[in-house]
């Protein structure tokens, strides 16, 4: 076993990694409560945002420029396909829904493989100017990226939360996810709440996308499908409470990493989100059947 020392660094890295996995869990989360699609491109999204940063910035456009390009993409790409898809999607059942956004991320996939070939053994990285700032905590170093990846986390979650419960749209999301039907017999303008929920899921795709190219990996296969992870934190919290979410996306960022220095382990920890996904549904079913066992007695 690692001392503590050793462990120190990989429990920052875990908590940034966990930021951006929440990030995204919670987007997939408000995503899934106003049109009750799981978005499976999420991942791909952010993937190829990122590739589209790294050519800019490659090609001499500013940096900035590039991370705004990435964020847009995600935005106009994920909006551009609820409106064409979400409304034939609205009244399929839940699987379809899953298969239909699969099949986005194959789509995905295959242009990032085309455009961006990893043949010739290219290498590509993005790095923030973040990067280059540190500071200490204890004995382990710290850059500010890590510090961003977690901040993101932890804002994006208290920021959607105050949204969804004092804003009008936001309540108008959550009437959504209770009953589309009645919601849209108020009055409710359903097209246009189901835009925003594709458009700021989409926002959050790319920002995911350009952190995690540039905390793990510039590379489509790994972004693509990191999005095991953060599907894992939303199916822990049922795909219903965000704060849920968030814990739970900080716990597989944490353990994915603590798992790499151990050397018995390290080859497993990519297993990490089906098994505290697995363990987790395994004791909120064991609660709801004692529950109603005491509730029947």
């Amino acid at each position: 076993m690692p001392s503590w020392s050793e462990l120190q660094p990989f429990i920052v890295s875990g908590l940034a990694l966990g930021g951006v996995y929440a990030l995204s869990g919670v987007g997939m989360v408000v995503l899934y409560q106003a049109t009750g699609v799981v978005y499976l491109a999420f991942g791909a999204v952010g993937a190829m945002g990122a590739l589209i940063a790294w050519s800019l910035t490659h090609a001499g456009v500013p940096g900035w420029v590039g991370w705004l390009a990435c964020v847009a993409f995600g935005g106009v790409v994920t909006l551009g396909y609820g409106m064409v898809f979400g409304p034939a999607l609205a009244k399929r059942d839940p699987l379809v829904k899953a298969v239909a956004t699969l099949g986005l991320t194959l789509v995905l996939f295959g242009v990032m493989d085309l455009l961006w070939t990893t043949s010739g053994g290219q290498s590509r990285a993005i790095t923030l100017p973040t990067d280059t700032g540190a500071f200490m905590i204890g004995q382990v170093q710290v850059n500010w990226t890590q510090v961003i990846g977690l901040g993101v986390g932890v804002a994006i979650t208290a920021g959607i939360g105050a949204f969804l419960r004092y804003t009008k749209l936001g309540t108008a999301m959550r009437a959504m996810a209770n009953d589309r039907e009645i919601t849209a017999t108020l009055g409710v303008p359903v097209r246009r709440v189901e835009a925003a929920a594709w458009l700021g899921c989409g926002v959050l795709a790319g920002v995911a996308g350009l952190l995690l190219a540039d905390l793990v990996a510039l590379d489509a296969a790994t972004l693509t499908f990191l999005v095991i992870s953060s599907l894992a934190a939303t199916l822990i919290a049922r795909l219903r409470s965000i704060t849920v979410t968030f814990l739970a996306a900080i716990a597989i960022g944490l353990v994915h990493d603590l798992l790499t220095p151990i050397q018995a382990l390290s080859n497993y920890r990519d297993m990490t989100p089906f098994v505290l996904a697995a363990v987790a549904l395994l004791v909120l079913s064991r609660r709801r059947v004692m529950t109603s066992a005491r509730e029947e007695a």
